[in-house]
This record gives C-alpha cells, structure tokens and sequence, in this order.
C-alpha cells in the first residue's frame, strides 16, 4: 500500500501528537516568557510535523531526507527546551516524561524512514 498523504504517516500523527503535547506544557509557563521560550518551544514542535508534510510533498527523495533531517533538528530543539522547562523549574519531570517519550519514538521512527529513502 503506498502513502498518497503525510497525513498518512504516523511518524506525522505522532509528531502532532507531541505538538499539542507541547502547546498545553508551554501554558503553564510565566506570562514574561510568552516571547522567550514559550515562543521557541512551540515554534520548534510545530515545525517537526510541518516539514515531515513538506518532505513528503517534495519531488525526490533525497529532498524528502533532507526535511526529515531539519524535522530532526527541530525535535531535538524541542526536546532540548522542555529538559530546559524543567531546570527552570517551569514544568516537573513528571510533566515532560510523555512528551519526552514521543521525542525518543519520533526521532527513532524519523531516523529509520530517512535510512529507508537514503538506501
């Protein structure tokens, strides 16, 4: 069965999933962070589902990898931001530890499909 949609992908569904994960974490930020790290969290989980779909519109597989390697760049941005939250003391590991799950299972699952196009 091929893929006709991103939406199909469900390294893109996990990576919304997470997205969303991370806009309701980033609310519960202080206010004097709105265009500091609350922007930068949000901007950064939100660009991992966005250039999945882009890779996946593009033409040739290696511009498919090539988004899927700046999805990767932007994951760990994201995952980087929220082990920042909780050394601020915005959020409890607690909080981050399903958030951080997905990280870990969309870096895996990003990392096997752009092996897959590479080959």
């Amino acid at each position: 069965m091929r893929i006709t949609s991103h939406r199909e992908l469900v390294v893109w569904q996990k990576a919304m999933d997470l997205t969303v994960q991370v806009y309701g974490l980033s609310s519960r930020f202080p206010v004097d962070e709105r265009y500091r790290l609350t922007s930068q969290i949000t901007r950064a989980a939100a660009s991992v589902p966005a250039n999945i779909a882009e890779g996946h519109a593009r033409s040739t597989a290696k511009e498919y990898a090539h988004f899927l390697s700046i999805a990767k760049g932007s994951l760990m941005e994201t995952e980087t931001f929220l082990m920042l939250a909780v050394r601020l003391n915005y959020l409890s590991e607690n909080q981050v530890a399903a958030s951080l799950h997905l990280v870990t299972e969309v870096s895996k699952m990003l990392t096997r499909l752009r092996m897959r196009l590479v080959a």
